[in-house]
């Protein structure tokens, strides 16, 4: 849409510059060249030419907003902040730069102010941008609002906020950050509305192995299997939890249907090994 609207600018000053004063037509045409620049990946030669025109007063419309995204896709996070700051205030209806102002705070690490932002472009837009509703997530989950973090991940993948596979979902994520108790919760009231969804038993006995209650992790293990056959990597873990526990046995048997389903996993292969 950008391109398109750049596209009619410089159309239309084509068209009229008969009518425009000088200093218009280079403007307009200045900010199309910046913007060609930006298109073909060459934000320092954007940089050059915004920042010239962000000096002009009256301030030029979409300078600013262009001038973020250069320095943005240039990794020049506090001035693309303080450009995306200046655009929302020049244009309060300007979208794209709420979502990037908010895009680039969360990558300052600032997760907890970038929250007002991706919030704003939510409203707006609820399932438009699945990158945002990540990002959101993520900083939900930094905030330790994890209700939020579920809901956020939920439109993400396009599921009901209070389902089972949300839970599920919150899960994997608080896995994914290192927060494996917080993650067996989620799992346990994905159960709760859902006592046969599979990989919930699965994040459940990976918990239990990864804090060395093994007897506990078997269990969970092995309900997984009896629900979800086919998933090689419940073989290999539960290979893993009868090895701890010396049923060799039991863990050659795991260990085989592992590498049966899955021969390119290098893991049971080693398991196999040590058994």
């Amino acid at each position: 849409m950008r391109l398109l609207f750049l596209v009619a600018v410089v159309g239309g000053s084509l068209a009229t510059v008969a009518t425009q004063s000088p200093t218009t037509a280079t403007t307009s045409d200045d900010l199309a060249k910046a913007h060609q620049a930006l298109m073909h990946n060459h934000p320092d030669d954007a940089i050059a030419i915004l920042e010239k025109l962000a000096d002009a007063q009256p301030p030029v419309k979409g300078v600013q907003h262009e001038l973020g995204l250069a320095y943005y896709s240039s990794g020049k996070l506090m001035k693309a902040k303080q450009a995306f700051e200046q655009a929302v205030q020049q244009d309060a209806s300007d979208m794209e730069s709420v979502q990037l102002e908010g895009l680039t705070l969360y990558r300052l690490g600032q997760p907890a102010a970038a929250i007002p932002y991706l919030e704003r472009v939510r409203g707006w837009m609820p399932n438009a941008n699945a990158d945002a509703n990540y990002v959101l997530g993520l900083c939900y989950l930094n905030s330790r609002r994890y209700d939020d973090a579920r809901r956020s991940f939920a439109a993400q993948f396009g599921e009901a906020p209070d389902s089972a596979e949300s839970y599920l979902l919150l899960g994997t994520m608080l896995m994914h950050a290192n927060l494996q108790e917080l993650a067996a919760e989620q799992a346990k009231k994905a159960l709760q509305i859902s006592p046969n969804l599979p990989m919930a038993h699965f994040m459940l006995g990976e918990v239990a192995l990864f804090k060395s209650n093994i007897d506990e992790a078997i269990v969970e293990l092995e309900a997984e299997r009896r629900m979800n056959p086919g998933y090689a990597p419940v073989y290999d873990r539960l290979g893993d939890a009868y090895l701890h526990v010396g049923k060799l046995a039991e863990a050659q048997q795991a260990l085989t249907k592992a590498i049966s389903l899955d021969t390119t996993s290098t893991g049971p292969f080693i398991l196999m090994g040590k058994t």
